[in-house]
């Protein structure tokens, strides 16, 4: 909580001084960013963070600040970092495509795409790519699930199977009865597109998410081409560690990616470029009312009413909230040595991306979007309100 406290006193020093308006979009507007951000290192201490700025749908700022390696070389706006969890919205993104072109339905269960049932996939390769599916031999209720459920983390599951206390996956709960955030629930989306529509989903996103967008230094996995210019990750206690090679496709959050580049994934993702409006709608549909108190850790009771967040609730493979500017959503993305954030604005289709490379950062992130954006209404209790157990078990 020590955390959730620095963020309140960062947040009233810098919106005690936040511009107007016009000044946002002002050509000087850059530079007063830049300070911002460079006391927003020196505040927490942090070595390195790169933000993007997106007005009306469009890129309009992007901008690189620290070092990205213990040689003390400059982070780039094209040096590789890990996106971590908002991976998660590239691939809803993906999979709103394959839904506008009939492939795959939002609520079609799960078991009509698979040709055999779920707990009957074993193996050391099933395993190693995704999880152990037969931990579910004997409960029929995977059968209930759907692509929908699986993209607004309420499957049941906890976030992954290795959280458990024997390791081994089940049902907390009825599939689609309450959100709990679930990373395997993700990767069981990924599964049933590859097993059960034999697509390859690193190609998938290739195509449809990162040429389709302008992301040309953007994969599911590690390219030997990203060592010459990657950024290593800061943990809270301010070692440093080598960028992890990520060698599986797994949709949770195996992306590697650059500013830049995430600067147009969000700029599609708030535009909804490519995508039906029936589609658009869905990616920020309000598919499921969020009711527990924080992100993590999961399986959290349900909060009165009376204590729920109002107008909060799951899109696919985002969160939906309702501000003083309208609706927005956002997604984070956190593992020791790593802080993400993007939040969008949909009516005005304005956005802040801001990728850390040092998860200190994270204290100064709610300040910095609304210095930018104005005030959001964006959850950030909720997102960051139990900091210790986030940094033990999220990603």
């Amino acid at each position: 909580m020590r955390l959730l406290f620095f963020i309140i006193a960062m947040g009233l020093s810098i919106t005690a001084c936040n511009p107007e308006v016009s000044q946002r979009q002002s050509p000087a507007f850059d530079e007063l960013l830049s300070v911002e951000i460079e006391n927003a290192m020196e505040s927490t201490s942090a070595v390195a963070m790169a933000i993007a700025v997106i007005r009306d749908g469009q890129v309009t700022h992007v901008s690189a600040h620290g070092i990205r390696d213990t040689s003390d070389n400059p982070l780039e706006t094209e040096t590789i970092m890990y996106a971590a969890s908002i991976t998660k919205a590239a691939f809803a993104y993906m999979v709103l495509q394959l839904v506008d072109e009939g492939l795959v339905d939002l609520d079609t269960p799960i078991s009509e795409y698979l040709p055999e049932p779920l707990p009957s996939y074993t193996g050391e390769e099933i395993e190693d790519l995704y999880s152990s599916w037969s931990d579910l031999e004997g409960d029929d209720r995977w059968g209930n699930l759907t692509l929908r459920i699986l993209l607004t983390h309420s499957p049941g599951f906890a976030n992954f199977a290795f959280l458990e206390p024997d390791r081994r996956l089940r049902f907390h709960f009825e599939p689609g009865e309450q959100y709990s955030y679930s990373g395997v629930g993700f990767i069981l989306a990924q599964f049933v597109l590859e097993y059960g529509l034999e697509l390859d989903v690193r190609q998938e996103m290739q195509m449809r998410v990162f040429d389709h967008l302008g992301m040309p230094n953007s994969d599911m996995m590690w390219r030997d081409d990203f060592a010459e210019n990657n950024a290593y990750g800061w943990d809270q206690t301010g070692q440093a560690y080598y960028h992890d090679d990520r060698s599986k496709t797994r949709a949770a959050g195996s992306l590697d990616s650059t500013i830049a580049d995430i600067a147009q994934l969000a700029a599609g993702l708030v535009r909804g470029e490519g995508l039906s409006e029936p589609a658009r709608e869905e990616f920020t549909g309000r598919h499921l009312p969020i009711t527990v108190r924080t992100q993590f850790p999961t399986l959290q009771d349900e909060l009165p009413a009376d204590e729920q967040i109002e107008g909060f609730f799951a899109g696919l493979g985002v969160v939906v909230f309702d501000g003083p500017q309208g609706p927005g959503f956002m997604k984070g993305g956190h593992n020791e040595m790593t802080g993400n954030t993007m939040v969008c604005l949909i009516e005005t289709q304005d956005c802040v991306v801001i990728l850390a490379n040092d998860v200190r950062a994270e204290a100064a992130f709610p300040a910095l979007v609304e210095y930018v954006l104005g005030e959001t209404g964006a959850p950030w209790s909720w997102e960051y309100g139990n900091m210790e157990f986030w940094q033990r078990n999220s990603q």
